[in-house]
């Protein structure tokens, strides 16, 4: 099956159609905030310019801005860094409380 070119002439035949999809969408919605965020326009405004629903738009800017948040003034390698390390982070305490909940089970199994 044949797809057309997306918006930037590129042919989609040899794409998933979904991940071609996922990558205008990610690159619409960055687009979305960056004009929220560079020209100062209300959320509504750029909303309505774009097509968007206004709650969706916010949510978008929010996200961008809770990603970001802490990052000012760090090098683009810094801020990858920091990406990985909260995601290791993350990864570790899940880590934790699994192994909480086992000990929990242990102890209630050799107490019986």
């Amino acid at each position: 099956m044949r797809f057309p070119p997306d918006r930037r002439g590129i042919d989609n035949r040899d794409c998933d159609v979904r991940e071609a999809e996922e990558v205008r969408d990610r690159e619409f919605r960055e687009g979305a905030v960056r004009i929220v965020e560079e020209t100062n326009k209300p959320i509504a405004q750029v909303a309505r310019d774009l097509g968007v629903n206004e709650g969706t738009l916010g949510n978008w800017v929010n996200r961008a801005r809770e990603a970001a948040e802490g990052t000012r003034g760090l090098s683009k390698d810094d801020v990858e860094e920091l990406k990985r390390l909260r995601a290791e982070v993350a990864e570790l305490r899940m880590e934790r409380d699994v192994l909480k909940r086992s000990v929990v089970l242990w102890v209630k199994e050799a107490t019986k």
